[in-house]
């Protein structure tokens, strides 16, 4: 009995571990929606408002497949294939979602003062919250618990799940293999030249259309992946799931250092822990004003983010 009682750790300490654990969930899934916000204004300085709500129908569209392939009395081989097959699904209709946006609404405006696709971004925002709305109505549904909820960790004080690990089972590789892409194909170098310099870039033979478009692609992609896991991980979607969530990954976009992919990450993973411990230590209603004040005391003392750099600015 005194051997069990010197190995369980303390209530206090479990319960700063078990928000941290909650916090690197939540801030990864995080991150990977923060890299969609990071990816396009890196290249073109444009911050998309429009990425929150992409993620947003990626899960409606994700829901509606989960009910057409009957997902919910399916074995265990066909829930498997079905989830890699809503997976793949919604991150290309993200995909190519955001890249149809692109072509028919910021590559016109390429050339425009900045302002102008800025406004533009915010209303094609509107217009998916409004297409979200027409196929899913405006209350929130509930997202089929498909995944199981059994502790892995063995413990009766710290929880760890399936659907915790799925989140990272999936996030993680396709982080890696984002990071992979950038530095070492020749159209990740592309995109960093670019991102670098667009002038240069075209003068050097590189179809600058072509790698934003690309961009584009990849960001709605990793918006779709988030959707889905976001949605088997809450088991609760709405319309308006992509305002809130949108914001959380700008900040961290913004926190890691904008136009930085670890920064993103990075940023994604503190918004994350701050939120949890803040909602365990300062309360629920206070989180997001703590969230953004450290955002402000940080951006302070170090404008461009955690691990970005300054730059000059283009004119």
């Amino acid at each position: 009995m005194l051997t069990l009682l010197a190995a369980a750790p303390p209530d206090g300490l479990a319960i700063f571990v078990q928000q941290l654990l909650n916090g690197l969930t939540t801030g990864t899934l995080f991150a990977l929606i923060a890299i969609g916000y990071t990816m396009v204004y890196g290249i073109i300085e444009l911050i998309n408002f429009a990425h929150g709500d992409l993620f947003m129908l990626g899960s409606f569209l994700a829901l509606t497949l989960v009910g057409w392939l009957g997902l919910v009395a399916a074995s265990t081989f066909g829930l498997a294939v079905g989830l890699l097959l809503v997976l793949f699904l919604s991150m290309a209709f993200c995909a190519g979602l955001n890249l149809t946006v692109d072509r028919l609404v910021y590559r016109p405006l390429r050339n425009a003062p900045k302002l102008t696709p800025l406004v533009s971004a915010i209303g094609v925002s509107f217009v998916f919250m409004g297409i979200g709305q027409l196929w899913k109505g405006v209350a929130d549904l509930n997202f089929p618990d498909l995944l199981s909820n059994q502790n892995l960790l063995g413990s009766d004080t710290l929880r760890f799940t399936f659907k915790d690990m799925m989140v990272y089972v999936v996030t993680v590789p396709l982080m890696v293999g984002l990071t992979v892409f950038v530095r070492f194909t020749r159209l990740g170098k592309g995109m960093r030249a670019t991102a670098q310099n667009p002038v240069a870039a075209r003068l050097m033979g590189i179809d600058a259309d072509r790698v934003i478009g690309v961009t584009f692609a990849i960001g709605g992609a990793l918006a779709g992946a988030a959707s889905v896991i976001y949605g088997l991980h809450i088991n609760t979607v709405s319309f308006q799931m992509g305002y809130q969530n949108g914001l959380y990954a700008f900040t961290a976009a913004v926190l890691g250092g904008i136009g930085n992919l670890p920064g993103a990450v990075l940023g994604g993973i503190v918004i994350g822990l701050v939120r949890s411990l803040g909602s365990q230590y300062v309360g629920e209603k206070w989180t997001s004003a703590l969230v953004f004040a450290i955002l402000i005391v940080l951006l302070v003392f170090r404008p461009s983010g955690l691990l970005g750099t300054r730059t000059r600015e283009k004119v």
